[in-house]
């Protein structure tokens, strides 16, 4: 989105037009042969829904101007709340170490946007007290980086890692998090408490999309943006330092994450409307 709103901006538009979009959604740098043009389209679509309520001259691009091979699943963004509730949740679960591991990992996801693979093979050795980083080995597209973490999800994971030495004296796997039974966690088991997580608080009942444990790494990557938009910084700039850190093999991946909420149409469009003050003063 700050791109669209760059390229608006440089052609000296004030407001989305239907051939705007349609030229930026195929601008030479955009391969033909990826979905980059149709998922660019529904960047500037989304944009231009929530201008319209401001700019009665904005144009809404309408669907089929752009090619859509496949359907993105509507991420569902999680507000403080549902995590709250979702975390708590997960603390009355039938035994107290399944509880322990359930509400650890599940804040750990929620906190640092890891991918749920990544968390699941996650080592004890990957664990950094002294830089307090954790290393992400070998993850999707083959690659590995390194994780900050704030202080309280360092102390989070002590606390885990101390129930879990308690409850298993002879360790018989590496992995951090581990089932009841001692063995590394399998994705199955953590979708399901997921889900019957959210279903008996009601979260995301009334959602397009029902919410998804991927959908906590889109919230941490949305409530990031959001952050830095409230706090006046570049975000365009910044935003391959997020893709990094979330191991996107590219930050153009991470752009599709700007039209993810309503609160990030309206900031984004709250810094087009003041680059447009600035520039005719």
């Amino acid at each position: 989105m700050p791109r669209f709103v760059a390229f608006l901006d440089n052609a000296g538009l004030v407001t989305v037009t239907v051939a705007a979009a349609v030229e930026w959604a195929n601008a030479p740098e955009v391969d033909p042969s990826t979905t980059m043009a149709a998922r660019r389209m529904t960047i500037a679509r989304g944009f231009a829904r929530h201008l319209a309520g401001l700019d009665p001259r904005t144009e809404i691009p309408p669907f089929g101007l752009v090619a859509s091979w496949r359907r993105r699943h509507e991420p569902f963004i999680f507000s403080p709340a549902d995590i709250d509730t979702l975390l708590t949740g997960a603390q009355s679960l039938r035994t107290r170490f399944a509880s322990a591991t359930h509400h650890t990992l599940l804040g750990l996801l929620a906190a640092t946007g890891m991918r749920v693979g990544e968390a699941i093979r996650l080592d004890r050795g990957d664990v950094d007290d002294t830089d307090a980083v954790l290393t992400i080995r070998e993850s999707k597209f083959g690659k590995s980086r390194l994780v900050p973490v704030q202080a309280s999800v360092l102390t989070a994971l002590h606390h885990y890692a101390r129930r879990r030495d308690e409850v298993h004296r002879k360790p018989t796997t590496v992995s951090f998090f581990v089932s009841i039974r001692g063995n590394r966690m399998v994705y199955p088991t953590i979708h399901a408490v997921f889900r019957n997580l959210c279903d008996s608080a009601g979260i995301g009942t009334g959602a397009a999309c029902p919410p998804r444990i991927h959908d906590l790494r889109r919230t941490f990557a949305v409530r990031t943006l959001i952050g830095w938009y409230r706090a006046g910084e570049d975000v365009d700039a910044r935003l391959p330092v997020l893709s990094t850190y979330l191991g996107h093999r590219d930050p153009r991946w991470t752009y599709w994450y700007l039209s993810a909420a309503p609160e990030l149409l309206a900031l984004a469009a709250h810094r087009l409307e003041s680059g447009r003050e600035a520039s005719t003063r």
